[in-house]
């Protein structure tokens, strides 16, 4: 799950940053909480030191531990890949299949539910991510969804709130991620729970 990070909140100034350098960084900060460490015990130093870097290395690239958190939380949730084919049940299934995916991801990693905890304890750090993360897979939806309706392929009257229309292809799979722990997530589940929403999305005749 690590990987070169996404930047998300670090400043850019002076020379280009080395990639290596900053996958080093949060590769250094994800075997520390791996070993144990929390999020509050971690410091800009232990990191630097853990990477094999400089602590002015550290400090060029992220101001503070706040910011380096949203690289790493970046780094361990890849954001998806906008993918709009153009055909709406496909597109649809796109979007699903990813969360299903990283709900099963986070079920199966301590490490990332440990993460994504403590940085709930953290309102300021919490927001940032709400944000930056969350906002911008949240925004690749309702891009989708508006362009769905432009098309012709989204009843024009359910665009009025295109919020309540992501919360409905978001949710189902989400509740059975979070308030069913124990509840299964098949291969087949985007597939099957995308054509029950179209039912009730798609113009009627």
């Amino acid at each position: 799950m690590t990987g070169t990070p996404v930047p998300a909140a670090a400043a850019r100034r002076g020379r280009p940053r080395n990639a290596a350098v900053d996958s080093a960084v949060v590769d250094a900060v994800l075997r520390l909480l791996g070993d144990g460490a929390s999020i509050g015990e971690l410091t800009m130093e232990g990191i630097a030191r853990e990477a094999g870097v400089g602590k002015a290395t550290v400090y060029r690239r992220w101001p503070g531990k706040d910011a380096l958190m949203l690289d790493v939380l970046a780094a361990i949730e890849p954001p998806p890949t906008p993918e709009h084919t153009g055909d709406l049940r496909t597109d649809l299934i796109t979007a699903v299949e990813y969360i299903r995916r990283r709900s099963l991801a986070k079920r199966e990693s301590a490490m990332m539910r440990g993460v994504l905890l403590e940085v709930q304890s953290n309102p300021e750090l919490w927001k940032r991510y709400h944000d930056t993360v969350v906002a911008t897979r949240r925004r690749m939806l309702t891009d989708l969804l508006e362009k769905a309706i432009a098309a012709g392929d989204i009843r024009p009257e359910l665009g009025t709130d295109l919020d309540l229309l992501a919360d409905m292809v978001a949710g189902p799979v989400l509740s059975r991620a979070t308030m069913r722990p124990d509840a299964p997530l098949p291969e087949d589940l985007a597939p099957r729970m995308v054509d029950i929403l179209l039912n009730g999305l798609r113009p009627r005749e």
